[in-house]
C-alpha cells in the first residue's frame, strides 16, 4: 500500500506498554495516549495506561476484529492502539500495517518479550530461536527440538508451560531445563525453573514467556534438517514414500519460501510434511481419497510440528476443483486416475513443477508419454538395503521408481 500523505497526517498512533505501564513510557508515547481522541487496546493495556487517557477508551471487541473496522471508521481523527511490547512482533501492528498506510502510522515500540526475556537470562538474542505459540499448536515447537537449542517462546496462558513439559518429556527431552518468566518488566516480574519431566510449578501468571534450553535422551525423536525423514518417524501403513526416495523427491521439487504444495494420493502425508518442515513460510495441500489416511496424515503433521498442513478428503481430479493454484505438484499414489495428470498440469502455472513417482507398470506408462508429449527429465532411482542371508548379509532391493520432473512452460 502507497500514501502521498504528509507526516502531519498521521492520525493513528501504535503505542507498546509494558508490564511497567506509564513508567517506562517515552515523553512521545505519553504525549500520544494523553492527545488521542479514541484509545484501543486489551483490558489490561487500558488499565496499564488509565493515568495518562483524557479520550475515550474501547477495548478490543470479543471476538477479536482482524479486519480492524472500528479502527478504520476513525480515519482522519486522532486515534491510539495500545500494544504489548514491540508492536510489529506478533503484535496488532502488523494487523493494522494490512489495512493502514504506513504515512498514516506513528509507531512507539516498547521492548518485546523476547528482548525482555533475553536481557533476564543473559541470552543472545540472535542465536536464539524465537515462537508464538500464543493461540496456536504447541506442537509448533517440534520441529526446534535440537539439543543445545535455546528457545524462547510465547505461551497462551498459565497451562501453557506445562503442556509444552508434558510434550517435551513424551519426546524423548525431559530433562531439558524449562525457566517461566513471568509478567516480565512489571512489579509482579518473577523467574522460575523446572526441568520437563519434572515439571511442579503452581499458579504461573497468564503473561509469561517460556525459555527452553533443549537436552536429550539417545531415544528421542529429533526431526533432521535435511529432507529424508526416517519412516518410522511417520505413523503408516506400508502407503509412505521412503525416506531415500521422499528426499529425492523433495529435491526434484526444490522448495521456495512461501510456496504452496499439492500433494495428490497423500498416503501418510509424509512428502507434504517435509516440504513444510523446510521453512516455516511453506504450506501444502494434502489429497487423499481414503478416510482413515486422511486420518492417519493430520495426526502426523500434528506429530511434526506442522499442524497447518490442509487435508482435502476426496479422489482426484474431483478434489482438486477450487483449490488455490499450486507453486508445485506432487503426484505419488493414485496418479493413474483418468483424468489427474491433465488437471494437475492444468492447475500449473508457468513456471511451476511437477513431479511423478512411478513404481507400477501402469503408472510408469503414463509417465513416459507424457515425457514424450511434454519433455522434462526421467530418472530411474533403484534402492538396495543390506539384509541377513542365512548367517551373512546380502542386498535386498527395494521396488524401483521412475520420476518424472517437468516444469511448465
Amino acid at each position: 500500500m502507497t500514501s502521498n500523505l504528509q507526516p502531519t497526517s498521521k492520525w493513528l498512533a501504535i503505542v507498546g506498554i509494558g508490564e511497567d505501564g506509564v513508567d517506562g513510557l517515552g515523553d512521545e508515547a505519553k504525549r500520544c495516549i494523553a492527545d488521542a481522541e479514541i484509545i484501543f487496546g486489551g483490558k489490561r493495556h487500558l488499565a496499564l495506561a488509565a493515568p495518562l487517557v483524557t479520550g475515550e477508551a474501547r477495548a478490543w471487541p470479543t471476538p477479536f476484529d482482524p479486519e480492524m473496522r472500528d479502527v478504520l471508521a476513525l480515519r482522519g481523527r486522532n486515534t491510539c492502539v495500545l500494544a504489548s511490547g514491540d508492536p510489529f512482533l506478533h503484535g496488532v501492528g502488523t494487523t493494522l500495517a494490512r489495512h493502514v498506510a504506513v504515512g498514516e502510522i506513528r509507531v512507539i515500540p516498547s521492548p518485546s518479550a523476547f528482548s525482555l526475556a533475553a536481557s533476564r537470562l543473559g541470552w543472545a538474542l540472535q542465536d536464539v530461536e524465537t515462537i508464538s505459540l500464543h493461540g496456536r499448536p504447541i506442537e509448533l515447537i517440534r520441529p526446534l527440538l535440537h539439543p543445545k537449542t535455546r528457545i524462547l517462546a510465547l505461551t497462551s496462558d498459565a497451562d501453557g508451560p506445562a503442556a509444552i513439559a508434558k510434550l517435551l518429556t513424551h519426546l524423548g527431552f525431559g530433562t531439558t531445563r524449562l525457566t517461566v518468566l513471568e509478567a516480565l518488566g512489571g512489579p509482579n516480574e518473577r523467574l522460575r525453573s523446572a526441568r520437563a519431566d519434572d515439571f511442579g510449578l503452581e499458579e504461573i501468571n497468564p503473561l509469561n514467556v517460556l525459555a527452553l534450553e533443549i537436552d536429550s535422551s539417545r531415544d528421542a525423536r529429533i526431526l533432521p534438517l535435511t529432507p529424508g525423514m526416517a519412516d518410522d518417524l511417520f505413523e503408516h501403513d506400508g502407503q509412505i514414500t521412503k525416506r531415500e526416495i521422499r528426499a529425492m523427491t523433495l529435491a526434484a521439487l526444490a522448495p521456495r519460501r512461501g510456496e504452496l504444495l499439492w500433494d495428490i494420493g497423500a498416503g501418510s502425508g509424509s512428502i507434504s510434511i517435509e516440504w513444510m518442515l523446510a521453512d516455516p513460510s511453506m504450506r501444502a495441500i494434502a489429497i487423499e481419497a481414503e478416510q482413515d489416511r486422511a486420518a492417519r496424515i493430520r495426526r502426523n503433521a500434528r506429530a511434526c510440528g506442522v499442524p497447518g498442513l490442509t487435508i482435502v478428503e476426496g479422489r482426484a481430479p474431483e478434489a482438486l476443483a477450487g483449490l488455490e493454484t499450486p507453486d508445485a505438484v506432487f503426484i505419488g499414489g493414485g496418479g493413474t486416475g483418468r483424468g489427474v495428470m491433465e488437471a494437475a498440469i492444468a492447475a500449473l502455472p508457468s513456471g511451476g513443477r511437477l513431479i511423478g513417482n512411478a513404481v507400477t507398470l501402469e503408472m510408469e506408462a503414463l509417465l513416459l508419454a507424457r515425457q514424450v508429449e511434454l519433455g522434462g527429465e526421467l530418472t530411474r532411482i533403484a534402492v538396495s538395503r543390506a539384509a541377513p542371508v542365512g548367517t551373512m548379509q546380502g542386498w535386498r532391493p527395494a521396488m524401483p521408481v521412475t520420476q518424472w520432473s517437468w516444469v511448465k512452460p
